[in-house]
């Protein structure tokens, strides 16, 4: 790795102050923040400003706000996004940690398709195939994503007396129930599916948000049974949330801390 430019590095960290707050600093705001000495702290604002990347505010002499340099920059990261190849990317860095099957999937109507997928190196390991589709309520993925509707969106696609497919035994068939898991992975943020969708596998799964925080897709882990614990679980959740809030920064999405 090549050496970093420490005028470069200050300049970015003091546009990257600019994400807290209410997105306006003084020159004594950014001096105290990084302290950095007034003087190259004056050289590097005239700079940004003088290109664009911050603007005075009006009536507020001395402070600065982001300039619309840093929107054009984004916006055209953002055109070259692509959930699938994105998620593929991260699937197989957390496959890569685990060594079981990893899915990235979205939402259509009450189905979930995967996207994305990396498999386990195990002799036994859940058989899948990017673009299966298979019943939302069934899946970690699908639940997960049901569970972050908005209520009238989710009463509009599954409306009381809705008929539930059942996969396995162990799939959810009662409406009711089926709301109830979902209020509980609302609070929990992670979702859980035992057996559900097949008989001999288990998963979780987190939600994926885009830069506007809404949730776009989710990304699971999936176990067989023979591997399954409720260490093993508790583990998979952690990795699984990690790999969907990665995934969720490649898609320009900022948690708050």
């Amino acid at each position: 790795m090549g050496r970093l430019v420490p005028a470069v590095t200050r300049a970015l960290d003091i546009l990257e102050l600019f994400l807290d707050g209410d997105g306006t600093l003084s020159a004594p705001d950014i001096v105290r923040k990084l302290q950095l000495p007034r003087t190259t702290v004056h050289e590097l604002v005239t700079t940004l400003a003088a290109r664009k990347y911050l603007v005075p505010v009006a009536g507020e002499p001395g402070r600065y706000r982001l300039g619309v340099r840093p929107y054009q920059l984004g916006a055209r990261y953002a055109e070259h996004l692509d959930l699938a190849a994105e998620g593929q990317q991260v699937a197989r860095t957390i496959a890569e940690t685990c060594d079981e099957t990893v899915h990235v999937a979205i939402l259509e109507d009450t189905d979930v398709i995967y996207i994305a997928k990396v498999d386990s190196t195990h002799a036994v390991r859940m058989v899948s195939a990017a673009g299966r589709r298979l019943p939302a309520h069934c899946t970690s993925v699908g639940k997960m994503l049901l569970a972050s509707l908005p209520e009238q969106e989710l009463a509009a696609r599954l409306p009381d007396g809705a008929g539930l497919t059942a996969m396995t035994p162990n799939s959810i068939t009662d409406p009711a129930v089926l709301r109830e898991t979902l209020a509980g992975i609302r609070s929990r943020g992670v979702a859980v599916e035992s057996r559900e969708s097949n008989p001999d596998v288990s998963c979780v799964a987190a939600p994926v948000r885009d830069r506007t925080g809404q949730v776009v897709a989710a990304l699971s882990i999936s176990v067989p049974m023979i591997r399954w614990s409720r260490d093993r679980q508790a583990e998979l959740e952690r990795l699984a949330v990690k790999g969907a809030a990665d995934l969720s920064e490649r898609l320009g999405h900022r948690s708050t801390p």
